[in-house]
């Protein structure tokens, strides 16, 4: 059990007898009232959005995961195909579990599967993800790091804005958590 000043983006807890992760948290405390914490969380099962309201001394029920690091070997038009780092077992998921973390799956990473009693309910990414640009806008002459960004596909299909002197075929840094550039990758 967590108290609900705990909650952090990212947590896994049971809230009406499902999952949900923790998308956003805020604590408010209006006036002379008793304060409340505001989250926005995300079914696992339907991936649907709720907002709920829990008392600032109400306990939650945090979810126990069991996280086991997995190598994404390929997608074909089935799903995503990942294979047990120390078992070589392989597993099949589909978007239902793994969501918009298919945008930066590419073969050979690794990276952790997390199991609720068994089922595989979610992804943890790494932090960055180097991904090449295969569509974007010629560079401007005389461009510089301004403020100004352009939209770039990536080779997930994923499609981010970046400054304006990044070409085709260059490597970029995508941070995984917001999906936006970080810097031109090695």
């Amino acid at each position: 059990m967590v108290k609900a000043t705990q909650l952090r983006p990212g947590m896994v807890i049971q809230f009406e007898g499902d999952l949900y992760a923790v998308f956003s948290v805020e604590h408010r405390t209006p006036g002379n009232k008793r304060g409340a914490m505001a989250t926005r969380l995300r079914s696992l099962k339907t991936g649907a959005i709720i907002d709920h309201r829990f008392r600032a001394e109400e306990f939650v029920e945090r979810a126990i995961l069991d996280e086991v690091e997995y190598e994404f070997l390929y997608a074909d038009g089935d799903g995503w195909h990942f294979m047990n780092a120390e078992t070589f077992d392989q597993i099949h998921l589909g978007r239902e579990v793994l969501g918009d973390s298919v945008d930066y799956l590419l073969p050979g990473i690794h990276l952790k599967l997390e199991f609720h009693e068994g089922n595989p309910i979610g992804v943890i990414l790494p932090d960055t993800v180097d991904l090449t640009v295969t569509d974007t806008e010629p560079t401007v002459q005389k461009a510089t790091a301004s403020a100004v960004m352009k939209p770039a596909k990536l080779e997930t299909g994923l499609v981010i804005s970046v400054p304006p002197f990044i070409n085709n075929g260059d490597r970029v840094r995508v941070d995984t958590s917001e999906g936006r550039y970080v810097q031109r990758a090695q």
